[in-house]
C-alpha cells in the first residue's frame, strides 16, 4: 500500500461508487460497501484499531489523543458516493504532469477539452501536476479526494508523534450525492463535539454557509374525456402542470441568480390526461426566504388551478437542510482556528458560501457543527473534472495544521 495524497486517489477513484436516487435503500448502491472495506483495511493497517463500517455502509474510526489537555473531539468527514450525473463506470484517471499552461485535451474522448478560457483556475496551476479524468467519466475527486486528504493527514499524525492532537474521529458516508448521507449517522457513537467536511473545491476557500432547502410536489387530477367528445369537459392536466411552470418568475431561476440569491426550479414533470406530477427544488440563504418562495410557487399554483374547476391539486412541501451558519454562528471558534489553520500552510482563508449543501448542513443540524474545508477539486459531476495533485497535498496539510491549532488553543 502506498501512502501519497496521489496514490490514495487514483486507488479510490477506479471504485465506481455512483448513488441512485430512485433506491429506497442505504446505501442506495451496494457497490459503495466496496470502497468502504477498501478504507476499513486501510485504516486497521495505520492502526485505527477501531475502525469498522456498520450495516449502511458509513466507516467510523477512531485516532486517540497524545495530549494531556482537555481538548475537544475533532471529527473529519467526506463521502465515498459519486453523483448521478454522470457515469462512474470505469473511471481511467490521467495525471499531467508538471502542468505548463493551456488547454487539456482529454484522451478517452477527444472532443472534451478541459478549456483555461471555461477554467480560469488552471491559471493558478503551473507546475502542478494535474489530475483528470479520460472524458468519458467523472473522476469522483468529488469527494474522494476529500478521502484521500484524511487519509494522508492521518497517516502523518500516526507518523509523528511529536503532533500533538486531541482525539480525532473520522467519518466516511454514503449517499451524501442524492441527500441521504447523514441520514443514517450515529452522532452518539461517533463522540465527537465538532466536524469539518472535506468537500470544497478552490484551496483557501471554506464554508460557512449552505442553502437552507425544501422539496415541493404538486399533484393534479385533471377531467379525463374522449378527445373526440372533450369540448366543455376535458381538463387536461399535463396543460395544468404545464401552466403552472410557465407561469413561474424567471428573475428566480438557478439560471439567473448567484451570490446570495435563492430560487425556485422544476426538476421534474411527469403526467397523462388525468394525472401529472410535478418536483420542485425551493432554494434560499434565508429561511424567510425559502418560506416566500414556497408561498409563491404555491399562489401560482392555485391561480392556475382556477380556471380548471373540475381538477384538484395536492401540493407538498418536505424539508431538505439548513443553512449551517444558523448553527456554526453559535461556536465561532470552529471557524476562527479553521482560519488560522489555513494561515500557517501558507493561504488566506475566504469565506465562501455553497450554493448546494453539504453533509455538514444535516450534521450541523443533528447536533455536530460542522463546515466546510476545500479540497482542491473542480467541475464536479462532470467529465471535465479535474484537481491538482499539489492543491490536495496542501489541503491535507491543513488537516493537521488545523488538530494542531485545536490542541495549542485547549
Amino acid at each position: 500500500m502506498t501512502d501519497t495524497v496521489l496514490d490514495r486517489l487514483l486507488r479510490y477513484v477506479v471504485i465506481d461508487t455512483q448513488s441512485d436516487p430512485n433506491s429506497t435503500a442505504q446505501p442506495s448502491t451496494e457497490k459503495q460497501k466496496n470502497l468502504a472495506r477498501v478504507l476499513v483495511a486501510e485504516l486497521l493497517t495505520l492502526g485505527l484499531s477501531d475502525a469498522h463500517m456498520d450495516e449502511h455502509g458509513n466507516i467510523y474510526a477512531t485516532l486517540p489523543a497524545n495530549t494531556d489537555k482537555n481538548v475537544p473531539v475533532i471529527c473529519f468527514c467526506s463521502h465515498m458516493d459519486t453523483a448521478p450525473d454522470f457515469t462512474g463506470t470505469d473511471v481511467k484517471p490521467n495525471v499531467v504532469r508538471n502542468y505548463q499552461g493551456g488547454d487539456i485535451q482529454l484522451t478517452g474522448d477527444t472532443s472534451r477539452i478541459i478549456k483555461v478560457s471555461e477554467h480560469p483556475e488552471l491559471k493558478h496551476q503551473i507546475g502542478h501536476d494535474i489530475v483528470t479524468t479520460d472524458g468519458t467519466t467523472l473522476l469522483g475527486a468529488d469527494d474522494k479526494a476529500g478521502i484521500a486528504e484524511i487519509m494522508t493527514a492521518t497517516a502523518t499524525l500516526i507518523a509523528d508523534p511529536d503532533i500533538r492532537h486531541g482525539t480525532i474521529k473520522i467519518l466516511f458516508t454514503t449517499d451524501e450525492e442524492i441527500g441521504r448521507g447523514a441520514d443514517k449517522v450515529d452522532i452518539q457513537k461517533l463522540g465527537a463535539a465538532f466536524a469539518y467536511t472535506m468537500d470544497g473545491s478552490t484551496i483557501g476557500e471554506v464554508d460557512d454557509q449552505t442553502f437552507s432547502a425544501d422539496g415541493v410536489e404538486i399533484d393534479i387530477t385533471g377531467v379525463a374525456q374522449h378527445p373526440g367528445t372533450s369540448k366543455g369537459v376535458m381538463e387536461n392536466a399535463i396543460k395544468i402542470a404545464s401552466d403552472i411552470v410557465a407561469r413561474l418568475p424567471r428573475d428566480i431561476a438557478p439560471e439567473a441568480t448567484d451570490g446570495l440569491e435563492g430560487f425556485i426550479h422544476p426538476t421534474d414533470i411527469t403526467g397523462a390526461m388525468d394525472k401529472a406530477h410535478l418536483k420542485f427544488i425551493i432554494r434560499d440563504f434565508n429561511n424567510d426566504g425559502l418560506t416566500e418562495k414556497e408561498t409563491l410557487l404555491k399562489s401560482i399554483a392555485e391561480e392556475v388551478m382556477t380556471t380548471y374547476p373540475g381538477s384538484t391539486m395536492r401540493f407538498t412541501v418536505t424539508e431538505q437542510y439548513r443553512n449551517m451558519k444558523q448553527v456554526l454562528d453559535r461556536h465561532p471558534e470552529i471557524m476562527a482556528n479553521l482560519n488560522e489553520a489555513v494561515r500557517r500552510v501558507g493561504l488566506e482563508p475566504v469565506t465562501n458560501s455553497i450554493r448546494g449543501g453539504t453533509d455538514g448542513s444535516r450534521l450541523s443540524f443533528m447536533g455536530l457543527p460542522c463546515p466546510n474545508i476545500y479540497t482542491g477539486g473542480h467541475s464536479y459531476h462532470s467529465p471535465l473534472e479535474w484537481i491538482s495533485v499539489q492543491d490536495m497535498e496542501k489541503s491535507a496539510e491543513t488537516i493537521v495544521e488545523l488538530v494542531k491549532v485545536w490542541e495549542e488553543r485547549a
